[in-house]
């Protein structure tokens, strides 16, 4: 490992790790405290005073392109998580805003950015037609990280801008072929076209396909083990496999990632999957961001602040209102409309690609090309400023959309979770069933996940005793947890779990002895009555029964020797109101 590897990495860890928390505090979001990091400690911010000032080389990072990767990497990631959201029958009933709203939002945004271009800096119409669509384009990686933070990938709202957004990486080809020919002979264009949608409908096939029948069944087989180790090496490889198919085949390699977290998303192993995850794709993602904002040369842009002003303005509010009247075209409500619209009104990394490939074949100026450059990043860094103004504007529009984007972990509510699905967790499940109580359960043995999923219970594969899994399943919504592990120290993380993040919330533990009960009971679970104790007490019913007590007189026996062995609990644990 390179001392310079290593010097940048300190500079990422230590400039996040001062501005992201300070942006968190005053609310601004930590998106924005990671681009602005990245502005700092860039080639174009403090990098500058590097030749004058020698000690700053050791507090900048001078090579943005050695991060890239990393971040390239985040973004796939990201996708990947939010593909397990999106199951197919989910994404089968937003085939109205995929291929309707998202063809319109492309096509209104494309066509005037590319006459704008072409009056104002690019005479060529060619190049100004390929510039006006990939400006139309809008930042996977930025909207959708914005979403998950703010719990609403789920909601509506969410599920029309994720809609728009899959089918803006489905021009990524299209886009890219064209720039490609700009230059070149245009006699195989019809060959090259046809090669080009082979390939990208080959590689969504095969990792359609290849996730029902391989990928699921292989995680299957790595959860079987018990290993999350192993369950992580698959997991990765799958993640970074369905990339490397896409981006082969000319698509984006989010979107492949994208797909193969909607093949494992209607797994039992989603919610592990995505606990595992979500500390690699935080960091990865931050490294991300702190790229983008490496791209902000505030210098180079001084010469020509006014036209990048404009430009960002004129970028902004072209592709809103397009967007706007794309989505109201097709029947979208005026608020969710109008929030899209601001959210989607950036352009996104991938134009960075297409000026520089653009610039490289000699059809576009490099003075032009540095200007675009500086416009695309600064609509970048306005979009979570945009975000919010976007929330603000919808619930001005229609006051009722706040409840509809209400956060939510999971689609669950006012249901019981139970961890736990054997013997005990199913009978308490038969009883909420027959009672109309919703719930879902966690349970960590594979092959009882699957049978009982075979069943059509909703029950998942997961370590209940971690509060993001049970976070996943809608903990701050539920009525009760109960622990029905067989583990006994499985029980006790859990029942902690949820006294530390939902301590307000009812929960009901199995104990399997006296000294079980004991610890659970200092733990906060009221009413412990260990599963021996309860056996005895069942015997000793039957046995006074069969003497010829009164049922009465078998009732009163049993609760009292119950009370005593509660009251025994309490005094060894000195807990109150057990």
């Amino acid at each position: 490992m390179s001392d310079a590897f290593l010097k940048d990495a300190f500079v990422y860890l230590l400039a996040a790790g001062i501005l992201v928390p300070l942006f968190h505090r005053a609310r601004i979001g930590a998106v924005v405290g990671f681009i602005a990091a990245g502005a700092l400690i860039g080639p174009h911010g403090l990098g500058r005073l590097a030749d004058s000032l020698p000690f700053v080389r050791f507090i900048t990072i001078s090579s943005p392109e050695r991060a890239a990767p990393f971040g390239e990497l985040g973004v796939v990631f990201l996708l990947f998580l939010l593909g397990l959201e999106f199951s197919a029958p989910r994404l089968w009933k937003l085939r109205r805003e995929v291929f309707g709203v998202g063809a319109l939002q492309v096509l209104f945004c494309g066509v005037p950015l590319a006459l704008g271009l072409a009056l104002v800096a690019v005479p060529e119409p060619e190049v100004a037609l390929v510039l006006g669509f990939a400006l139309a384009l809008s930042s996977t990686a930025l909207v959708s990280q914005l979403l998950i933070d703010q719990h609403r990938s789920l909601a509506p709202l969410g599920q029309l801008v994720i809609a728009v957004l899959l089918f803006q990486d489905l021009m990524v080809v299209p886009i890219l072929l064209a720039a490609e020919l700009l230059s070149g002979p245009a006699t195989d264009v019809l060959t090259l076209a046809a090669m080009a949608l082979a390939k990208a409908t080959g590689a969504v096939a095969l990792i359609l396909v290849a996730g029902r029948f391989v990928l699921a069944p292989l995680v299957a087989v790595a959860a079987s083990t018990r290993s999350r180790e192993l369950i992580m090496a698959i997991t990765l490889v799958v993640v970074v496999g369905s990339a490397a198919v896409t981006h082969a085949a000319g698509l984006s390699s989010a979107l492949g990632a994208f797909l193969a977290g909607m093949a494992l998303s209607e797994t039992a192993y989603r919610h592990q999957i995505e606990v595992d995850l979500e500390p690699f794709k935080g960091l990865l993602v931050g490294v991300f961001f702190v790229t983008v904002g490496m791209s902000l040369d505030f210098a180079a842009v001084l010469p020509r602040a006014l036209w990048v002003v404009a430009g960002v303005a004129a970028l902004i509010a072209v592709k809103a209102a397009c967007t706007y009247g794309a989505a109201r075209l097709l029947r979208v409500s005026a608020p969710a409309a109008a929030e899209a619209a601001l959210l989607l009104s950036q352009t996104g990394e991938f134009a960075f690609v297409v000026l520089g490939l653009l610039a490289a074949k000699g059809v576009l100026g490099a003075q032009d090309a540095a200007t675009l450059v500086a416009v695309v990043s600064l609509s970048l860094a306005a979009t979570p400023v945009l975000a919010r103004v976007a929330a603000r504007l919808g619930r001005t529009l229609d006051a009722r959309l706040h409840d509809a984007l209400a956060p939510v972990a999971s689609t669950a509510s006012g249901h019981v979770i139970i961890g736990g699905f054997g013997r005990v967790g199913r009978t308490i499940a038969d009883a909420l069933d027959e009672e109309g109580v919703p719930y879902v359960a966690v349970d960590a043995d594979p092959r009882r996940v699957a049978q009982a999923r075979t069943a059509g219970r909703p029950v998942f594969f997961g370590d209940a005793g971690r509060a993001e899994i049970l976070d996943r399943l809608g903990a701050e919504r539920a009525l009760a947890f109960v622990a029905t592990l067989d583990a006994p120290n499985a029980a006790e993380r859990m029942v902690a779990a949820v006294r530390q993040h939902w301590p307000g919330t009812a929960v009901i533990a199995r104990a399997k002895d006296a000294e079980h009960a004991r610890r659970l009971a200092a733990l906060g679970v009221a009413g412990v009555i260990p599963e021996a104790a309860e056996a005895s007490l069942q015997l000793m019913a039957q046995l006074l029964s069969s003497l010829g007590l009164a049922d009465e007189a078998v009732a009163a026996r049993t609760e009292q020797t119950r009370a005593r062995i509660r009251d025994d609990i309490e005094r060894r644990t000195g807990a109150e109101g057990i």
